[in-house]
């Protein structure tokens, strides 16, 4: 029987992060940076493939999506227009006792580390961190790294519009970094001051702002049950009024039951005309749409925003079970085939005949011509299925002495662990219909 809750599981989690190479500690040789982490061999290929779902989905399967992918680096005039210079901050307290520094709306009015209840008073701390353009660092040359990619959509806007030809409702989508200047991260990747956005600005007429709004909630939340989330881990939570971004008119977090407690993976705002009205005053440029008679012709946006960093955590942790086989503990990965790093691995059931490792060796070049395929022979063939098990590669292709008579190969499962024989010249047909029904 598999089970979800394991004792200590986020310590489970990151330990396997770092022995399987999926996650280290960032510049780990000189200590470490506090909450930077470097994404592995497996670990990037997870990431990049979160990140190929969500673009699948969102751009590549839909005809009224466009891709952007906007410079990190934009002019300041454009945290100006956002508002970010001016009220992007937190309120932060400092523990007289401890010397802890907190965000006030975090903590109440006592010290979650020492108790007391003496703090100084509270004193507002930009979030975005700020760079020098060019050699001198001076006032002229003072620029940010962005805090979000929405802006670099929405300077784009006319841009986009005149070269992809769209008509209301169509949306611009982009995969980018992000730089905010936070006071508590923390929580293995979920909170990092570096991170990646996977963000969606969908312009549509504002008398129909309230039905595409609901439509991209049930959207976003469906993708992360598609891609194997269970449901009883996930929730849709609407933001109170108190808790509206002041260019909000609704917002819906999709959440998920972290081991560290019910935490956001996205949130789909109502974001209104502002951000195009803002840049619209500060750059002196028009930033309406010619066909659209009412509101002056600006748009309303809906804007899903989620956390790539985030959403491979989330899947981690949801793919994570244990179960006792013969006697023993089986740890394993069980993400979806359109996320696992490795697709099949090719194990050689005696690594020293060499006609069993030439036939292993040829089915795995053959397929790894159409998807990720590993070979191994480093250990014996129960040590290979649990250390392919933990890193979540859904099918092991294993070669042994009869498969030099009758060409057929053992495909195991990851999930149940049945096997089966498969011919050679099958395989492929046999795999792509195990991994993509």
């Amino acid at each position: 029987m598999f089970n979800y809750m394991t004792d200590n599981l986020m310590e489970k989690i990151t330990s396997l992060c770092k022995r399987r190479g999926f996650i280290f500690q960032s510049s780990e040789i000189y200590g470490g940076l506090s909450n930077s982490w470097d994404y592995g061999p497996l670990g990037v290929e997870l990431k990049r493939n979160v990140k190929n779902a969500w673009w699948k989905a969102v751009v590549q399967r839909r005809d009224d999506m466009v891709g952007l992918d906007a410079a990190i680096l934009m002019h300041p005039k454009t945290w100006e227009a956002s508002g970010h210079t001016g009220s992007f901050a937190d309120i932060l307290v400092d523990c007289k006792k401890c010397k802890r520094r907190f965000r006030k709306d975090k903590i109440g009015d006592t010290c979650p580390d020492c108790g007391s209840k003496d703090f100084t008073e509270g004193r507002a701390f930009n979030l975005m961190l700020k760079t020098y353009l060019g050699p001198v660092e001076d006032a002229s040359a003072l620029s940010y790294l962005r805090p979000e990619t929405a802006q670099g959509i929405f300077v784009n806007f006319t841009n986009v519009l005149n070269t992809a030809r769209k008509k209301l409702p169509f949306g611009i989508a982009q995969i980018g970094k992000s730089f905010r200047n936070e006071v508590t991260p923390g929580n293995f990747t979920f909170r990092t001051r570096e991170f990646e956005q996977m963000e969606i600005e969908y312009f549509v007429d504002p008398k129909d702002a309230d039905k595409f709004y609901n439509y991209w909630v049930e959207e976003r939340f469906n993708w992360y049950l598609n891609l194997g989330i269970s449901k009883k881990n996930l929730r849709k939570r609407e933001h109170e009024k108190d808790e509206l971004a002041h260019y909000a008119k609704f917002c819906t977090d999709v959440e998920y039951n972290f081991p560290f407690g019910w935490s956001e993976l996205e949130g789909i705002a109502n974001r209104a005309d502002f951000d195009l009205r803002q840049h619209a005053q500060f750059s002196g440029q028009k930033l309406t749409v010619p066909d659209l008679k009412e509101n002056d012709g600006y748009p309303y946006i809906i804007e899903p925003s989620g956390g790539v960093d985030r959403s491979v955590l989330a899947f981690l942790v949801d793919a994570y079970f244990e179960e006792e086989v013969k006697g023993e503990t089986r740890a394993v990965l069980k993400l979806h085939s359109d996320l696992a790093p490795v697709k099949v691995a090719v194990l050689p059931l005696l690594k020293k005949n060499d006609k069993i490792v030439e036939l292993a060796h040829k089915i795995k070049e053959d397929l790894q011509k159409c998807m990720v395929s590993v070979y191994d022979d480093t250990a014996a063939i129960g040590k290979l299925y649990r250390r392919q098990d933990e890193v979540g590669t859904p099918l092991c292709v294993t070669v042994d002495v009869q498969s030099l008579e009758d060409k057929q190969v053992t495909v195991r499962d990851r999930d149940t662990m049945k096997q089966d024989r498969i011919s050679v010249d099958k395989l492929k047909d046999y795999i792509f219909n195990k991994l993509y029904k």
